[in-house]
C-alpha cells in the first residue's frame, strides 16, 4: 500500500508538473539572458575601423543565439569616438550594468589605456580587438587579453623590409605625441637601426596636428629615403598629401595604424607611393566561413581589418561564458586566459600577460590606382 502511495504521488506531481509548466508564459521557459559589451570607435575619422569590428561582433552573437547556447546574449554596442573621455564613460556604462557580464574594446591605444583600469577596478574581463600599444598587456591586468598583436610584432618585420627590400639607407621619422605614437617612433627607430639603417630625425607632433610643413621643409633639405610615419588615419592623409605638394616625393611607411580608404580619400592624388605592414592573412577555412556568413548577413558596412579580430573575441567570450557562467569574474577572466580558440585568426591562445601567441608575419600594403593592394600582386 505505502509503494501504491509513493507512486500515485509520483504520477500526480508530475502530472501538477507538467500543468504548471503548460500555464507558464513563453518567456520564462526562455533561455537566461546575458549581455555582452562592444566599444569602438562607430563616430569620426576612424568609424570604419569600428563599424566593421562591430559588426564581426554582432555576428559571432547572433550565430552562438541561433545555435544551442545555454544563454540568449544581448549586444550593448558603445562608441568610443577615438576619445579616451568618450571611451572610459562608455566602459562604466558597461561595468555599471549588471547584466553585462564581459567585454571587447577599442581600436585606439589610448582608449584602451584609459579604460582598462576601469574594467580591472569593476573585475570585469574585456578582450581587446583592435589597441596594439605594448602597455596594455604589459601591465599584466587579470581582466584584460588581447587578440591582436602589438605594435612591436609589426614595427620589427616592417623596419626590416625598409632596410632590406626598400633599400632605404635613411629614414626620417615623424609621430604623434600620444602613447601609439611614441611607442610606434622608439620601436620603429630601434628595428630600423639593427636592420642597418640610420635615422635621420624624429620628430613629435602633438595628437591632431594638421600642418607638417615646417618638418617636411627641413626634410626636404634632408633628402631621406623615405618617411616613417607612427600616427593614424586622418593624420597621415594630410601628412602624406603636404609631402607631395612640397616636393618631398619619396615613400611614406607605417604600420597598420592607418591602413583605411579613408586614408586614400584625405590624401588624394597624393597616396600613391604610401606602404604599411599587415599582419598576414592566414587563410583557413573557418576565416574563409566568416568572411562568407559576413556577405550573407548583408551588413551595410564592408569588412575591415579588424572583422575578424572581434569576431573571434566575441567568440572566446562566449566560449568562455559557456564554461564558468557569468558570477564568478575571476573564474571567467582565468577562462579566458586559459583559451585556445580555432577560429578566424587561426590557433588563438595567451602568454601569461595576456597577449595573443599567434605568430605575426606581415604583408606590405601599398596604394595603387586608388585603393589598398598586396605589393608585388600584378
Amino acid at each position: 500500500m505505502t509503494i501504491f502511495k509513493t507512486g500515485r504521488r509520483a504520477v500526480i506531481a508530475s502530472v501538477l508538473a507538467g500543468a504548471v509548466c503548460a500555464a507558464m508564459p513563453a518567456w520564462a521557459q526562455e533561455k537566461p539572458a546575458i549581455k555582452l559589451g562592444f566599444i569602438g570607435p562607430l563616430s569620426g575619422g576612424n568609424a570604419q575601423q569600428g563599424l566593421g569590428a562591430r559588426n564581426g561582433f554582432l555576428l559571432a552573437l547572433e550565430q552562438a543565439n541561433a545555435g544551442d547556447y545555454p544563454f540568449t546574449v544581448e549586444p550593448v554596442v558603445l562608441d568610443d569616438a577615438s576619445d579616451p573621455q568618450t571611451g572610459v564613460s562608455a566602459a562604466l556604462k558597461l561595468v555599471n550594468d549588471p547584466d553585462v557580464a564581459a567585454a571587447i574594446g577599442h581600436w585606439n591605444s589610448p582608449v584602451a589605456l584609459a579604460t582598462i583600469p576601469v574594467f580591472n577596478r569593476f573585475q570585469m574581463p574585456m578582450i581587446v580587438w583592435g589597441a596594439i600599444s605594448p602597455k596594455i598587456t604589459e601591465q599584466n591586468l587579470p581582466e584584460i587579453t588581447r587578440v591582436t598583436p602589438t605594435l612591436v610584432t609589426e614595427n620589427k618585420p616592417l623596419a626590416e623590409w625598409a632596410a632590406g627590400e626598400l633599400d632605404a639607407k635613411n629614414i626620417a621619422i615623424i609621430a604623434d605625441t600620444s602613447d601609439y605614437g611614441t611607442a610606434n617612433a622608439d620601436a620603429f627607430e630601434e628595428f630600423f637601426g639593427e636592420a642597418g639603417g640610420s635615422v635621420l630625425s624624429k620628430d613629435l607632433l602633438p595628437v591632431g596636428a594638421t600642418d607638417f610643413r615646417a618638418v617636411l621643409t627641413r626634410l626636404r633639405g634632408e633628402a631621406p629615403d623615405a618617411v616613417y610615419f607612427g600616427g593614424v588615419i586622418t593624420e597621415a592623409g594630410i601628412l602624406r598629401r603636404q609631402m607631395v605638394e612640397l616636393g618631398l616625393d619619396v615613400p611614406m611607411i607605417g604600420i597598420s595604424g592607418f591602413y583605411d580608404p579613408e586614408f586614400i580619400a584625405l590624401a588624394g592624388d597624393a597616396a600613391p607611393g604610401t606602404m604599411v605592414s599587415y599582419p598576414a592573412s592566414q587563410s583557413n577555412p573557418k576565416l574563409d566561413q566568416l568572411l562568407a556568413d559576413y556577405d550573407a548577413r548583408g551588413f551595410a558596412e564592408p569588412t575591415s581589418p579588424y572583422t575578424k579580430y572581434a569576431f573571434d573575441a566575441a567568440n572566446i567570450l562566449i566560449a568562455a561564458i559557456a564554461e564558468t557562467g557569468t558570477d564568478d569574474k575571476q573564474a571567467l577572466a582565468e577562462a579566458i586566459r586559459a583559451a585556445k580558440h580555432d577560429g578566424a585568426l587561426g590557433l588563438t591562445s595567451f602568454d601569461a600577460n595576456g597577449q595573443t601567441e599567434i605568430p605575426v608575419a606581415i604583408q606590405i600594403k601599398e596604394v595603387r590606382d586608388g585603393a589598398w593592394v598586396t605589393r608585388g600582386d600584378s
